[in-house]
């Protein structure tokens, strides 16, 4: 595979970041969609008309911020997938600006606030419909691992019945922290997980209830009253221990999870992996 166009002129100074630069805007346009390969080092260095080692350090820094993946003995791919970057993206924040539990739970009551207004305003019946599907299965879920998944499904299926993309991209990311440190914080087999999910199927029809009746403001309502309740549970399944139940142990617990299932080169773990 070639470049999709000419590439743009290097300049005197940093030759790699220019590369990165031009390849970026191409992934992100498209021109270099998810899953394509990138040509070898050696085309690439001859389209650039510049070193090896420079292509090896530009792909480098694109492996760094999620747009592509490499392995030995292979071409670079093209991973220009929203939600990866936008994970990667939130993580680095929380974790350089040193975001508290609390401060991210905070975000996504808002922001899961927000989507039930949206909702009730732009939701058909059928998508409505499909939201009490996803309340349903979460109460008839088994297990910690399948009640996590369906409580996940819950809250991806509010966001999406919002239409609203980016909102919809934000909350599937931060539930998924949520969602992951809530099980951490169970412990063990998850034995305490019931006490934070199970406890909530009332509340989660009520969410969907508000949303139905149309009204915008007792929707949001509804789920501001489920997550303040829902952040109280997750907090008081280690009350018995200080450290991991203070604001600090919540983020340290919140550090390690993103350290954890984020990685390096925009490999964000399966659900699965954060019940263990």
């Amino acid at each position: 595979m070639s470049v999709p166009h000419t590439p743009a002129k290097i300049y005197r100074g940093r030759v790699a970041d220019q590369i990165v630069e031009d390849l970026r805007e191409q992934i992100l346009s498209g021109a270099l969609p998810d899953g394509a390969r990138l040509p070898s080092e050696r085309e690439l260095a001859a389209s650039y008309d510049v070193s090896a080692p420079t292509i090896r350090e530009a792909i480098r820094v694109l492996t760094a911020m999620g747009l592509v993946t490499t392995r030995n003995g292979s071409r670079a791919t093209v991973n220009a997938q929203g939600d990866t970057l936008l994970a990667m993206s939130i993580a680095s924040v929380v974790q350089f600006e040193k975001v508290g539990a609390r401060e991210v739970f905070g975000l996504l009551g808002a922001l899961n606030s927000y989507a039930a207004e949206l909702a009730a305003e732009q939701a058909s019946d059928e998508e409505i419909a499909g939201l009490r599907a996803a309340a349903e299965a979460s109460a008839a879920a088994e297990g910690v691992e399948e009640s996590a998944a369906t409580l996940q499904q819950f809250f991806v299926t509010l966001s999406e019945i919002s239409h609203n993309p980016l909102l919809a991209a934000l909350c599937r990311f931060i539930t998924e922290v949520q969602i992951g440190l809530a099980v951490k914080l169970a412990g063990g087999e998850g034995r305490d997980w019931g006490r934070v999910a199970g406890a909530l199927q009332a509340e989660r029809l009520s969410i969907v209830d508000a949303i139905a009746s149309r009204d915008p403001a007792v929707a949001a309502s509804a789920v501001r009253d489920y997550h303040q309740s829902a952040v109280g549970r997750i907090i008081s399944v280690r009350k018995g221990d200080e450290t991991a139940g203070s604001d600090v142990g919540l983020t340290e617990a919140l550090t390690a999870w993103l350290r954890a299932n984020v990685g390096l080169g925009g490999q964000v773990s399966n659900r699965r992996s954060t019940l263990s």
